[in-house]
């Protein structure tokens, strides 16, 4: 029953995700998206991890998402002022696509695991003081370049929807 589970969701989550990635319409993107996150939660749910999926979809489907919708909206993708790309660059791009995507398969498939020995501390992880105490003591700095990196992107997102005045003086 489990495994069923598991592979309802891995399906549900590698379709979104490629789904996300096929859309032409950032909206329907973002909302695949959507779908592709509450998947990932699903599984943290499976894997006994109430705590995370919880905090995943708040996180995640909730908070991100929205950010993500609100810069979409504000962008204003005008098909006719797009720049069409030459078919030389695309070409490029698809290549070194797929060379990345044979380095990292590669890189994959000769990893070798580090630990050959599985140990159990015997702590709780889905205590939410152990928890924090985890998040802040051993990993803070990772912590807090996340948080830092959350503020720049929505400072970058509002300066990309910012519009010129230049732009507006020319069309009025």
């Amino acid at each position: 029953m489990l495994t069923t589970i598991f592979y309802i969701l891995s399906t549900i989550t590698l379709g979104s995700a490629l789904m996300t990635i096929l859309s032409r319409n950032p909206i329907h993107s973002a909302i695949w998206l959507v779908v592709c996150f509450f998947s990932i939660a699903g599984h943290y749910a499976m894997f006994n991890a109430q705590f995370l999926a919880m905090v995943h979809l708040i996180v995640y489907s909730g908070a991100i998402m929205i950010l993500m919708l609100f810069t979409v909206m504000m962008m204003n993708f005008n098909k006719e002022r797009q720049i069409q790309k030459k078919k030389i660059i695309v070409f490029a791009g698809v290549v070194s696509l797929c060379l990345v995507g044979y380095v990292l398969l590669a890189a994959l498939l000769k990893a070798q695991p580090t630990i050959q020995e599985y140990y159990v501390s015997g702590e709780d992880y889905q205590s939410i003081k152990v928890l924090g105490k985890v998040l802040m003591e051993d990993y803070v700095i990772p912590f807090e370049m996340a948080a830092i990196l959350l503020l720049v992107s929505m400072i970058g997102a509002v300066l990309l929807s910012k519009k010129d005045k230049k732009e507006n003086k020319i069309t009025s």
